[in-house]
């Protein structure tokens, strides 16, 4: 009897206790539009790369970025373009250019992207990689992950994302609400190597220290009749 009454007293308090809720450091209204995200694409090795001369077409060129994330021109043997958004590689372009041509203008387009992927962790059925051949959202790329499990907190999925000079941006969405259809929003597009985080919901993580705690420490089967005299 006080075996099961400490039972049920460590039961009541932890259904209790405030639950520690996932910090959102960023707003997502200030990470994207409502339909796509605001930070312009960054070339990644395995782009192919058009590289457009309006002044002189006979050097325009297509070419692969190296997995050392550097391109190979005629006049620009070693450029290190991953990382570096078209407009700005367009920019370098222009200054080594410079030294040759007069007034260069050089445009830089992304013809095909490289075999990019993100991360999908958490309480998914298929935690791993994921391929970002195309547009993917956050719900997309949990439905490749095998979908959600029923322990997952789909109000604060977590997105980790590689933001400027390589410092981790890190923001959550509620994907309940793309559910409901209230905010689709909430939905967003994700970016090469962005890793999506499904955490616990509260519940889920009461019945494992439940397990953890009292199951396998106390030698008493739940679900056990008693009576009280």
């Amino acid at each position: 009897m006080k075996t099961a009454a400490v039972i049920l007293t460590l039961l009541a308090l932890v259904s209790c206790a405030p639950v520690v809720k996932y910090p959102s450091p960023v707003n997502v209204s200030d990470i994207r539009s409502p339909a796509f995200p605001q930070t312009e694409y960054r070339i990644q090795p395995g782009d192919t790369l058009d590289i457009k001369f309006y002044n002189s077409p006979e050097l325009n060129e297509q070419v692969i970025v190296r997995p050392d994330g550097r391109i190979s021109l005629q006049l620009a043997p070693e450029i290190t373009a991953s990382e570096s958004t078209p407009s700005e590689l367009s920019r370098v372009l222009e200054q080594q250019y410079g030294k040759e041509l007069r007034e260069p203008r050089i445009t830089v387009i992304v013809r095909t992207f490289g075999t990019h992927r993100v991360h999908v962790g958490g309480e998914v059925h298929r935690p791993g990689v994921v391929s970002l051949s195309g547009p993917l959202t956050v719900l997309q790329s949990v439905a490749e992950a095998g979908g959600l499990m029923e322990s997952a907190r789909t109000q604060e999925v977590i997105i980790i994302r590689k933001g400027e000079k390589r410092k981790p941006l890190i923001f959550t969405v509620d994907l309940e609400r793309v559910f409901s259809g209230s905010d689709l929003s909430q939905d967003v597009l994700l970016m090469p190597f962005d890793i999506v985080y499904v955490p616990r919901s509260p519940i889920s993580e009461v019945n494992v220290w439940v397990d953890q705690y009292i199951r396998r420490n106390i030698p008493v089967p739940f679900g056990f009749a008693y009576t009280v005299d």
